[in-house]
């Protein structure tokens, strides 16, 4: 059994895992879940001297939209990760461009969660919504740790592996 290949495969699970465990969480708890992205789009914990809440959301729907696509950002990238993973856990034994081949839809999900985290939760979230700047509802350094774990594994996914028949 190639070890480096089923490593690779047993970490995309674990993350895979993760970021459903997180959809899921946003699903089944909606508004509790919507509450903290409703106080961050609307700058509540933002000091009142602070110069930018005119960034503020506060029409619902549009605050509604933003999480939806949060949620189906999250559900898409579990998916492509967990499928991706399957399909290299399929190819563990096969010759390195198959291998290779099958990592496409786990490095899209990996891909595309790194984009939420860092695009949606620290660049967006954090930078343009000042949530590093409340008391209660700053994520910024939960959603780093996410997004290092997603980057350090669309690295290690990446790497080329060796053939089995020669390890």
């Amino acid at each position: 059994m190639p070890t480096i290949r089923l490593a690779k495969v047993l970490c995309l699970f674990a993350t895979g895992l993760n970021i459903s465990l997180v959809a899921f969480g946003n699903l089944t708890d909606y508004g509790t879940n919507f509450k903290f992205v409703r106080e961050v789009l609307e700058l509540a914990e933002v000091p009142a001297d602070s110069h930018i809440h005119w960034r503020a959301i506060h029409a619902p729907v549009f605050q509604h939209i933003i999480y939806l696509l949060i949620i189906t950002t999250e559900v898409v990238a579990a998916a492509l990760i967990l499928v991706g993973g399957l399909a290299m856990a399929d190819k563990l034994k096969a010759s390195p461009p198959l291998f290779q081949k099958a990592k496409d839809k786990a490095l899209l999900g990996l891909a595309l969660g790194f984009v939420l985290y860092e695009g949606g939760f620290v660049a967006v979230g954090g930078e343009w919504f000042g949530m590093w700047q409340a008391q209660d509802f700053d994520a910024v350094q939960s959603a780093f740790r996410t997004l290092i774990t997603l980057l350090g594994l669309l690295v290690f996914v990446s790497l080329e592996d060796d053939d089995p028949a020669e390890t």
